[in-house]
C-alpha cells in the first residue's frame, strides 16, 4: 500500500474527511482532515477541527506508515483552515450554498478567476469522456454552477471539476464577530518520523 492510499484508509477510517495530502521537499507529508456533519468525537464537541483531532489522527498515521514501511521525515496533520480547498466532487457536495473562489484552468469571458455562489448545476450532468466511447467507459461529472456578480448583474458560470485549477472557501465572518470555515484559528499536529517530537498548536 502507498502513502496517499495509506494515509486515505487512515484517516477516513477514523470517521474524519481527508481534505489534502502531499508529500514536499525534506519528506514532509502535510495532511488536512476536517470533521464531518453530525458524527460525534471522542476528542470533544465542535464545529470545528481541536488540536486534539490532529495529534489523534497525528499518532494513529505514524503507527499506520511504520507499519507499511512509508518513507518520510516529518508528518504534519492540521485543519484546512478558513480558505479550505475544495477537491473532489464530495467537498462541492457538501459546501453547495456557500461562497467559493475558482481558478479555471483556461480562461472564460477573458479571465479565470471568479469568486461566486456554488449550486448544482440545473441541467443533466455532463459525461467526462468522448461521445463514441463505449457506455461502460464513460463516467458522468456531476455539473455545478457558479453564480457571481457581473457589475450589477448576476451571472451564471457552468463548470465541471476537470475544468477547475483550485478552489477555496471564502472566509466569512458572522454577525457575531466569529469566523465560518474549518476552524477559527488552523490547528496543527507535526512529529518526527522517529516519533522523537510530538506537539500540537495553533498555526496562524
Amino acid at each position: 500500500m502507498g502513502w496517499q492510499q495509506a494515509v486515505d484508509k487512515t484517516v477516513t477510517g477514523m470517521g474524519y474527511e481527508l481534505v489534502d495530502c502531499e508529500r514536499s521537499a525534506g519528506g514532509l507529508l502535510r495532511i488536512s482532515i476536517d470533521r464531518m456533519p453530525g458524527r460525534i468525537y471522542i476528542t470533544g464537541e465542535s464545529e470545528f477541527v481541536l488540536v486534539e483531532d490532529c495529534e489523534q489522527v497525528t499518532r494513529q498515521l505514524q503507527r499506520v506508515l511504520e507499519v507499511e514501511n512509508c518513507d518520510y521525515a516529518r508528518l504534519e496533520v492540521s485543519s484546512p483552515g478558513l480558505d479550505r480547498p475544495l477537491k473532489t466532487e464530495a467537498h462541492y457536495l457538501r459546501f453547495v450554498g456557500l461562497e467559493i473562489d475558482v481558478t479555471l484552468k483556461a480562461a472564460f469571458l477573458g479571465r479565470k478567476n471568479y469568486r461566486g455562489f456554488l449550486r448544482l448545476a440545473e441541467s443533466a450532468p455532463v459525461a467526462a469522456a468522448a461521445a463514441d466511447a463505449p457506455a461502460e467507459a464513460s463516467p458522468v461529472e456531476q455539473g455545478f454552477e457558479l453564480v457571481f456578480k457581473d457589475g450589477k448583474e448576476d451571472k451564471v458560470l457552468g463548470f465541471v471539476l476537470g475544468e477547475v485549477r483550485e478552489a477555496r472557501l471564502v472566509p466569512v465572518v458572522d454577525f457575531k464577530g466569529r469566523k465560518r470555515g474549518s476552524a477559527q484559528t488552523p490547528q496543527t499536529s507535526e512529529t518526527a518520523a522517529d516519533g522523537a517530537h510530538e506537539s500540537g498548536g495553533h498555526e496562524e
